[in-house]
Formats: C-alpha cells, sequence, structure tokens
C-alpha cells in the first residue's frame, strides 16, 4: 500500500511541472509537507471540462491544479467517513470495485509527490521506515482517482456542500522495490499523461495493458535510503524526515 508519501513542492513548481492552464490553479497554496497522511488536503492534477450549473462550456478539457483530501468518498456513500479506509485502490481490480469502478471510467488524476514512505519488516515486530525517491530529484506523479461526494445535510449554497476526494493506485512493487514492500504506487510516465488525465477516453482499461501507463523506467530512477522513525508519528512533519539515518549511505543500487 501507499500510507504516507513527501510533497514540499511550491505550487508555482507543479504549475509549471504539469502544465496547467491558467483557468486551473487553485487559489489556496498548500505548506510544505513531508509526512503526507490520509485525509489530509493534498494536491491532485486532473482534467475537466469547464462547465456553469451543469452545462458544458467547451469540449476541451482543462488540466487543472485541484486541492482534494486524500482518501476517496464514492458518491454513493452515506458519509465520508469512509474516505479514511480508501487511501488505495489496487490497478488489478480498480476497474470493477463498485467503490472505484465509477470514478475509474472519467475521474482519473496524477498525485504529485517528492518520494515516498515504506515500512520493511525486520526480526520481531519491528519495522524499518525507507524513503522511496526518484535518483535525479524529479517529481513522481503517481496514479490516482478522484470523486465529488455532496453532503445531504448542507444547504446547496453551502461552500461546504461538494467534498472531492482521491486514492492513490497500487500495484506490484517492481524488481527490488519488493524487498522493501510487495506494493508501490503505480506511476504514469510523462508522455502518458494526457491519456490517462482525458476524461473522454472511451475505454479506459487499455491504459492498463501492456502499452499503459504504468512506470517502465530504466535504470537509476528511483533509489531508496533508510530514514527515522520519526515518521512513524504523523505530527513530526520536516526535512529532516527524508535524511538517511546516521552512518546509512543511500542505496547505491537502484531499485528500479
Amino acid at each position: 500500500m501507499c500510507g504516507r508519501y513527501a510533497s514540499a513542492r511550491k505550487k508555482h513548481e507543479l504549475l509549471e511541472e504539469f502544465q496547467v492552464e491558467m483557468d486551473g490553479v487553485p487559489d489556496q497554496e498548500l505548506s510544505p509537507d513531508y509526512n503526507v497522511a490520509p485525509t489530509k488536503k493534498i494536491y491532485a492534477v486532473m482534467s475537466r471540462v469547464p462547465e456553469i450549473e451543469g452545462e458544458s462550456l467547451s469540449d476541451r478539457p482543462v488540466r487543472q491544479l485541484q486541492i482534494v483530501r486524500w482518501g476517496l468518498v464514492p458518491s454513493w456513500a452515506k458519509d465520508p467517513s469512509i474516505g479514511a479506509r480508501l487511501i488505495n485502490a489496487r490497478v488489478e481490480t480498480v476497474a470493477e470495485k463498485p467503490s472505484f469502478r465509477r470514478a475509474f471510467a472519467s475521474r482519473r488524476c496524477l498525485i504529485p509527490a517528492d518520494g515516498y514512505y515504506e515500512w520493511m519488516p525486520l526480526e520481531g515486530k519491528k519495522k524499518q521506515p525507507y524513503f522511496i525517491h526518484p535518483a535525479d530529484g524529479g517529481v513522481l506523479a503517481m496514479a490516482g482517482l478522484y470523486e465529488f461526494w455532496k453532503d445531504p445535510g448542507r444547504a446547496d449554497d453551502d461552500p461546504l456542500k461538494w467534498l472531492c476526494t482521491c486514492t492513490v493506485i497500487t500495484t506490484t512493487a517492481q524488481d527490488e522495490a519488493g524487498r522493501i514492500h510487495d506494493r508501490m504506487p503505480m506511476m504514469i510516465e510523462r508522455d502518458r499523461w494526457a491519456d490517462w488525465l482525458d476524461p473522454r477516453t472511451e475505454d479506459p482499461s487499455g491504459l492498463l495493458g501492456s502499452a499503459g501507463p504504468l512506470l517502465r523506467a530504466g535504470p537509476g530512477r528511483l533509489r531508496a535510503h533508510p530514514v527515522s522513525t520519526a515518521v512513524n508519528n504523523v505530527r513530526n512533519n520536516g526535512p529532516e524526515l527524508l535524511e538517511p539515518l546516521d552512518g546509512e549511505p543511500e542505496e547505491a543500487g537502484a531499485l528500479f
């Protein structure tokens, strides 16, 4: 699973990196977060056809950077508490699961990350956290889904009437990453971003096939190093969480 990650880029950096259009920029800017946990507000990149009162203003989707809550709440949910249990969606079943299939059909997104954390089991009950990140310092584009949930207890003109949430899609960990954890976030290659985000795709299941967007990077793309168990506590949040443990150099071998 993917239950923690780091996202410290400034808004303007993400707007440039993901080529967000001017009318897709959020007013708010999130603070750097080195310990992103479920239910927090996060950035998500999506493409949406502009609408006013349900009427489409254009046929062309606009690439946007939106602030959403991590933990997907399906539109049919009775209350938003279900989101805490839907932080990940397995790629193997995402097209069929009732909680995800409608979002997978037309509400796919990218979730920017500087890297993510996983915990390797050690002898006994202890687990060692690792930070897994691009070797070149670039941004990871994690595959995600987003959904809108309407709060029946709020007035139609209440700005909190609608809640936008998301989930991270996971897949089998590749190569040596599997020695840390058997699952990892599914990554989307830059040249497939537009296809993945396009809500007009008639057969989204084709995106998951052999020609789909699963990360197929060359050697040296991702690296991992052990970090302090301070990351275990979500109240700890700072760049020191990303630092290798004292005396533990960054692993020479790339994960993939």
